[in-house]
């Protein structure tokens, strides 16, 4: 039974993460999902909530929940991780919320895919990005804004890419985007939009606050701030946890890999420093987007203190960083994670 609740990073709007003990199960609770808002959650009615479809496309539509419901359904399983999760391992500390390791989490969404949506409109051919706004709405950049964000249209239209209105077989929480949301498997959650209200066809890129000014990848030094998208590849230790006492005895290390761009092929654990890395047993993943599991049998050679890092490689070929990559908004650091026991 699990005993934590979410961890609180920001009380109003919203921000907590995933409490320890509940990332060690595949599939987290609902309850104990980590929550990202940027603005108050709106309030609204399943019964006569509707989505708009428009922009470039054939004919302009508005769905309501019982319609979209009569399409083909869907149910994945999928990681998500906020962009600034391990913001705290940057230095200088960049502004933003104080995200641990506990910003991500993975659940079994149900739904629709966007792209049967779209198809019911008909997207024009000079289509380039599909927008995607919330009800959510707020002071942002200087103006009031709502939250949204755009996709590039090969995403739109994945299969995978879903209107999920299900989270672990119930209705959406509202904490999690009730009645309607985006799922945008391998991506950041940012792209994850809560509380769909428009669903629109661009020809032209996508020019927002939250796609332009926020969740961008900005290195400075006059370089380009490009657009947040891939979930960057990353190894967790769920067991044991930090601080936990362990006997001379062997005991099995587990955790999770994830990444955007491809399978984990490989984790690795290094003991106490130094370079020598080796191979964890690592199981495919039971859905394309959900983490994978590794485990490394280890006994302590000697009483005291030891560092157990982790690190994974994805079919991509892309491997964490033993130091997170600076950035001015603190997102996508995926340096090599560690935790700390002892022996006795």
């Amino acid at each position: 039974m699990l005993g934590e609740s979410r961890v609180i990073v920001r009380p109003t709007p919203l921000c907590a993460e995933t409490p320890q003990d509940a990332l060690a199960a595949e599939i987290t609770p609902a309850g104990l999902h980590y929550v990202r808002s940027n603005f108050p959650f709106p309030e609204l009615d399943a019964r006569t909530h509707r989505v708009r479809v428009d922009g470039a496309v054939g004919e302009a539509l508005e769905l309501g929940m019982d319609e979209l419901a009569r399409l083909p359904r869907r149910t994945l399983g999928v990681t998500l991780e906020c962009a600034g999760n391990d913001r705290l391992t940057l230095a200088p500390l960049p502004a933003g919320e104080l995200w641990g390791g506990g910003a991500v989490a993975a659940a079994e969404w149900g739904g629709v895919s966007l792209a049967d949506v779209l198809a019911r409109a008909g997207v024009a051919p000079s289509a380039l990005e599909v927008l995607v706004e919330a009800a959510d709405e707020g002071f942002a950049g200087g103006n009031e804004i709502c939250f949204a964000r755009s996709l590039p249209m090969d995403k739109a239209l994945h299969p995978d890419t879903l209107l999920a209105f299900e989270m672990n077989g119930a209705p959406l929480p509202p904490e999690h985007g009730a009645p309607l949301r985006l799922v945008v498997p391998g991506w950041y959650g940012m792209a994850s939009v809560k509380w769909v209200s428009r669903v629109s066809v661009l020809t032209e890129p996508f020019a927002g606050y939250f796609q332009r000014e926020r969740y961008v990848m900005d290195y400075g030094a006059g370089g380009p701030a490009v657009p947040v998208a891939e979930m960057a590849v990353k190894a967790v230790v769920t067991e044991p946890r930090g601080g936990e006492v362990l006997g001379t005895r062997p005991v099995t290390v587990r955790g999770w890999a994830w990444s955007g761009a491809a399978p984990v092929t490989r984790v690795q654990l290094a003991v106490d420093g130094g370079d020598a890395w080796e191979d964890a047993r690592v199981h495919p993943a039971s859905h394309s987007y959900l983490w994978q599991r590794w485990e490394y049998e280890w006994a302590s050679r000697a009483s005291g203190r030891h560092t157990l890092r982790v690190r994974a490689h994805d079919a991509a070929g892309n491997v964490q960083p033993d130091s997170p990559r600076w950035n001015r908004l603190g997102y996508g650091a995926n340096a090599v994670r560690s935790v700390v026991v002892e022996a006795r």
